[in-house]
């Protein structure tokens, strides 16, 4: 990759990635007033009063009495400035809450993301290699079954071991309550509550590369340069390394781009499971609550992340890959 070519290609898949994120901003908020349900009524409920006039109040604060072409708007003007809103729920500004929220639901993502990915290729590379062998069963059949599994499931099935039976990890939250840990202490703690939300997220998506690396790995391996490299006398490893798996990772890369986005979809489950403080846990709360803003809020930082993964994606195609172009 020429880096003379970085900038212009930065330019135009940033103005392509800002259309599309419009796009997306636009398609959420049409979908969540398409909803059934009335904001106002839940906030008038949650308040203990229900009579016409206060519902009109309300809806006169939130904007709802707005037509609808307004309300889309000021909301888009809103996106622009990074003004997400006001929770009715939370009484406060929602880019706040996401603000709180995200680098716990980061934390999460990041370590599935990195456990499914290195023990899903290392996995998928065994296999390949001993095609045939009792290990390669033994590792379609683990993969095959966290990937039939649901994600729930496999959760509590971790904390009925692990936290009930063994007592060896927390089953819940990010941090021991009440302790008042500091410096390496407390991140050996959330360590420790981490393990459990981070396996279940990332197990599902380790038997997806697993099978996946597996597939490339043999259909690479019959490939032309790679027998001539063996006739060559190259060491097998080299071979493996150099020739097989790093053409092998270019269709693994591409679906870890697109599942790294997926990703914090999946943790709205996993986040519900452990009481997970994430922004998965504040959109279901939201959803419950009819908290249009902070569901808005957060579909607007999900779909952004979805977009800079995938820019990422096609950097990381070109550099492990020299024959693909930036330019393209």
């Amino acid at each position: 990759m020429e880096l003379s070519k970085l900038p212009g290609f930065l330019l135009r898949r940033g103005a392509k990635a800002l259309v599309v994120v419009l796009a997306i901003v636009v398609c959420n908020f049409l979908l969540i007033h398409a909803a059934p349900g009335d904001p106002a009524s839940v906030i008038a409920g949650q308040s203990g009063a229900a009579d016409e006039r206060f519902l009109a109040q309300l809806r006169e604060q939130f904007g709802l009495d707005k037509p609808f072409h307004v309300q889309l708007w000021i909301y888009l003007k809103g996106v622009l400035t990074l003004d997400l809103g006001f929770s009715h729920r939370q009484q406060m500004p929602v880019w706040v809450l996401i603000r709180e929220r995200l680098p716990a639901t980061l934390l999460l993502t990041g370590a599935a993301f990195a456990f499914a990915v290195a023990a899903g290729v290392t996995l998928g590379t065994l296999a390949a290699r001993r095609v045939g062998s009792w290990a390669d069963s033994v590792i379609t059949v683990v993969a095959l079954t966290f990937y039939a599994t649901p994600l729930f499931w496999v959760g509590l099935m971790l904390v009925l071991f692990f936290s009930v039976w063994l007592e060896w990890l927390p089953s819940f939250g990010m941090a021991t309550v009440g302790a008042d840990l500091h410096g390496m202490a407390a991140v050996l703690d959330v360590g420790k509550h981490l393990i459990l939300p981070a396996a279940t997220l990332g197990l599902f998506y380790l038997a997806v590369y697993a099978r996946l690396t597996r597939a490339t790995m043999l259909e690479v391996a019959d490939q032309d340069f790679v027998k001539t490299a063996r006739a060559k006398g190259v060491p097998e490893g080299q071979v493996v390394r150099r020739h097989v798996l790093r053409n092998a990772l270019l269709p693994v890369i591409t679906f870890a781009g697109i599942q790294a986005g997926q990703l914090v979809g999946g943790s709205i489950l996993v986040e519900t499971v452990f009481a997970w403080p994430g922004i998965g846990r504040l959109a279901f709360d939201a959803l419950l609550a009819r908290d249009y803003a902070v569901l808005l809020g957060v579909f607007f930082c999900t779909s952004v992340m979805v977009v800079l993964f995938n820019l990422v994606t096609d950097l990381l195609y070109a550099v492990v890959d020299p024959r693909v172009e930036v330019e393209g």
